[in-house]
């Protein structure tokens, strides 16, 4: 049965929910599943925005035929070939093989990559700033390479306002009914999984994520669909600040992030110690996360988010506790810049923790250790030192 939605006048949701993923990319975890967005335009000419993943695709079908009410399908625009969207491809391509298929260069270099398709000449290559008329109405289309594949583009209708943004302005998470940010109060029930969304997928391309805001700075948008999670038709602004403070990598918000990775509870005692002292210092935003039980993906949007970071790992075989050195990795492989770090090691021989992570954090732009001097725990926590974790801890609540 199908579900295809009427947005507007000749626009129609035609995507899925899978409420049955359980981690995104196969990596990230998601609480709620995952939305897959895609969009039928009725002009003139009929244009289907991407496709769906694959474990959606009957569903998919059905609304798509449901939306063009008969009629053929004339154009399927392809903004972003990764396989979550474009899994469907051939299968319109089969059901509908009068379609032409639109995208750029590189689109059609993975889409033989992928599937192989024989196009038998039924495609059209766009640049930057093309325009194809569909009746009343007319497709734009702007390249945004690695926001966050390199075939990355996004289509413009002019006469509706309407911005089809591919993965960007996404979240995970699936729709439940609303289609709309407006009616589902996103700051209380999105934010959070846009900036993971946004971490942990775009993170890494805040350049190229800078240089799609300025393409469409001037343009006017009354609607953004993008590919994962609710629309966009108030309040645009808002999420579009968002994402400029994401993409020049500068904290949203003062605060500090304390991820701990301790093996038997001595060096998270030691973060809840200097937590308790950032509290009677007056600092509000603590956010502390033990990094054998909370996914980096995480950790890394509160990064995002914060803009301290205190890292307390134990030692483990002469190396950074394992699940520590993954989230370390991660910090570094996002480039996150403008942050204020702190570190404290433990290690019950040979302590290493420090210099591993020292050496890793200094890679980031703009990343400031606020402890020049090594904060080593031997064991356990001694009550001589702590005297040095307040000092610690003023010298970040200073900071703040």
């Amino acid at each position: 049965m199908h579900n295809a939605r009427k947005i507007d006048d000749g626009l129609y949701y035609v995507g899925v929910n899978d409420h049955r993923i359980t981690r995104f990319e196969n990596t990230h975890p998601l609480t709620k599943g995952m939305a897959y967005n895609s969009f039928l335009l009725i002009d003139d000419k009929t244009v289907l925005l991407d496709t769906v993943d694959r474990s959606g695709g009957q569903q998919f079908m059905e609304n798509v035929a449901a939306a063009l009410a008969g009629r053929k399908l004339d154009y399927l625009v392809i903004n972003h070939m990764e396989p979550d969207h474009c899994a469907l491809i051939v299968d319109i391509f089969r059901t509908y093989p009068e379609v032409i298929l639109v995208g750029n260069k590189t689109t059609f270099r993975f889409l033989d990559q992928f599937y192989g398709v024989d196009l038998r000449g039924q495609f059209v290559e766009v640049k930057e700033g093309d325009t194809l008329s569909i009746g009343k109405g007319t497709l734009r289309f702007f390249m945004a390479p690695m926001v966050h594949w390199p075939e990355v583009m996004v289509t413009y209708e002019e006469k509706s306002g309407l911005l089809f943004s591919a993965d960007a302005f996404g979240t995970f998470g699936t729709i439940e009914g609303s289609l709309f940010t407006d009616a589902e109060h996103f700051e209380k029930l999105w934010l959070d999984e846009g900036r993971r969304y946004y971490t942990n997928i775009i993170g890494k391309y805040g350049m190229q994520t800078l240089s799609l805001l300025n393409k469409i700075a001037q343009l006017k948008i009354n609607m953004v669909l993008p590919l994962h999670g609710p629309l966009w038709r108030d309040d645009i602004a808002s999420y579009f600040k968002k994402y400029r403070l994401w993409a020049s990598y500068a904290p949203e918000e003062k605060g500090v992030v304390i991820a701990v990775g301790s093996i038997y509870g001595n060096t998270e005692e030691a973060a809840d110690i200097l937590a308790g002292y950032l509290a009677d210092l007056g600092v509000k935003n603590i956010v502390m996360h033990n990094v054998s039980s909370v996914d980096p993906s995480f950790i890394l949007s509160d990064i995002f988010r914060y803009s301290h970071v205190v890292l307390i790992s134990a030692t483990y075989n002469f190396r950074v506790f394992p699940k520590m050195e993954t989230l370390v990795t991660d910090i570094v492989a996002t480039g996150v810049a403008n942050r204020t770090f702190a570190i404290i090691e433990n290690g019950s021989w040979a302590p290493a923790a420090d210099n591993l992570i020292r050496a890793q954090i200094s890679k980031l732009k703009n990343a400031r250790i606020i402890n020049q001097e090594k904060f080593t725990i031997k064991s356990a926590l001694k009550s001589n030192q702590l005297e040095a974790l307040k000092t610690l801890a003023r010298q970040i609540a200073e900071t703040i």
